[in-house]
């Protein structure tokens, strides 16, 4: 990331003056404001990534800026600085949307991994952002795929090196993970991409419907066949057809298909005389074919023609890295058809998003994302905005934009100041302001060692 701009607000001017120390000697870029009035002047000035703010300040309180302050800006992280004991502050300031909170008084040598992680979130944030401007002009061709994990780039790499020959194609892979994004990127990227590409989905037809569609029929081959039909095989000629989920194809019509990609010829229902067409052929499954095979429900000789060139898509919990740029690329589309503001995800919801299996892959993230930007009324869509299936599995932690249960708040509250006091109970509990009897109950309850 560039050189991340830090702002920290605070009325102390020594404590102002040694965290901006610690953190210029990281090589970081840092802003100084003493209170509310001049920390927003500063966020209009300069791109600020993450702010550093005291929760007493001589115009406002700190929680109630961080809430403002996140809805003008909402990729800005904010850490907040509390005083001990101050456990009520430190929640709300996580609800209002803070990265975390530390207290005042720790070692500042801490400050510095909590200032790091709050610059990871504002890389993984703002990687959203650059899609909103990439659908600006029409996207074609491998730029269709998105995302940079090794297993989708390998994917890539492979369809890029078959694409300009005339080989036929198989793409395997879960239901939902792009194979016609692929398949259209292929034809493209061949000397057949000013051609028809032509798609057609194998399970949605019946035997009959299918080998009309595909072939094509003459006047009078059978009921309501009133006038001569071209199939898509001829629709496809010196173009592309793309055989979308052929391990539902009939057996009695897979040797028909298993014709052309010998000889390049068919006949049509209810014809005598063969029709040739010069097309590549693309197909794609989501079924394992050697299972599918044993079973006696594809041909074998035909699988071989297919596979001259296979690849594999991986599913989409192989390349959760992807998640938020697919992610942003919808959000964007969305929100124009809609017309909405909707312009990115909340730290929460990205949290939601990473860690869910995504059994329907990339077009049950579509859809989701679809549904977010219809329900969502702010500018970042939040977790109450996804589907129930990831909010069910969604487990807040520190570092999110939701509240954490009083609780856990509680517990790891009590082990920062153990730790800042070296396990000194009697110290712990009078800077907490309860009484040695409340701590040693307290440490018993959340397994505090």
């Amino acid at each position: 990331m560039k050189q991340a701009k830090i702002l920290i607000v605070d009325d102390e001017d020594k404590l102002r003056k040694l965290l901006s120390r610690i953190i210029e000697l990281e090589g970081f870029e840092v802003h100084q404001a003493e209170h509310i009035k001049a920390a927003t002047k500063k966020l209009a000035q300069y791109p600020i990534d993450v702010v550093l703010c005291d929760v007493k300040l001589p115009d406002g309180n700190g929680v109630a800026f961080v809430e403002a302050m996140k809805k003008d800006h909402p990729l800005v992280e904010v850490i907040l600085l509390t005083a001990y004991g101050n456990i009520p502050d430190g929640v709300q300031a996580i609800k209002n949307g803070a990265f975390d909170y530390i207290t005042k008084g720790d070692d500042n040598n801490k400050i510095l991994p909590l200032l790091y992680r709050a610059l990871d979130r504002v890389k993984l944030n703002r990687s959203l952002q650059p899609q909103l401007v990439e659908l600006a002009e029409p996207i074609t061709g491998f730029d269709q795929v998105i995302g940079t994990s090794s297993v989708l780039m390998e994917a890539i790499h492979l369809a890029k090196r078959v694409a300009p020959t005339n080989a036929t194609v198989l793409l395997t892979g879960e239901t939902g993970t792009g194979k016609e994004v692929f398949a259209q990127a292929i034809h493209q990227g061949s000397p057949r991409g000013n051609q028809h590409f032509v798609a057609i989905n194998c399970s949605a037809f019946s035997k009959d419907l299918l080998e009309s569609e595909l072939f094509g029929h003459k006047a009078g081959s059978f009921t309501n066949a009133t006038k001569d039909q071209k199939g898509l095989f001829e629709e496809a000629h010196q173009g592309t057809l793309f055989l979308d989920e052929i391990g539902e194809m009939p057996m009695e019509l897979q040797a028909k298909l298993l014709r052309v990609l010998e000889t390049g010829e068919f006949l049509k229902i209810g014809e005598t005389k063969p029709t040739k067409v010069d097309v590549r052929i693309i197909a794609a499954t989501n079924r394992d074919f050697e299972t599918t095979i044993k079973q006696g429900l594809f041909r074998e000789d035909l699988y071989y023609r297919l596979s001259v060139f296979e690849i594999n898509l991986p599913p989409l919990r192989d390349r959760r890295i992807d998640i938020p740029i697919l992610a942003a690329r919808f959000i964007t589309q969305f929100a124009r058809e809609q017309a909405s503001e909707v312009q990115t995800l909340s730290p929460a919801a990205l949290d939601a998003l990473l860690p869910y299996t995504w059994p329907g892959n990339i077009r049950e993230l579509r859809n989701a994302m679809e549904r977010a930007t219809i329900l969502c009324t702010q500018t970042a869509i939040q977790v109450s905005d996804l589907p129930y299936e990831i909010q069910k599995q969604y487990t807040p932690s520190a570092g999110t934009s939701l509240a954490l249960d009083l609780a856990t708040v509680e517990k790891q509250h009590i082990q920062r100041v153990l730790q800042h006091t070296n396990g000194n109970k009697t110290k712990t509990a009078e800077l907490l302001g309860i009484a040695l009897t409340t701590l040693y109950r307290k440490m018993t309850e959340y397994k505090i060692q």
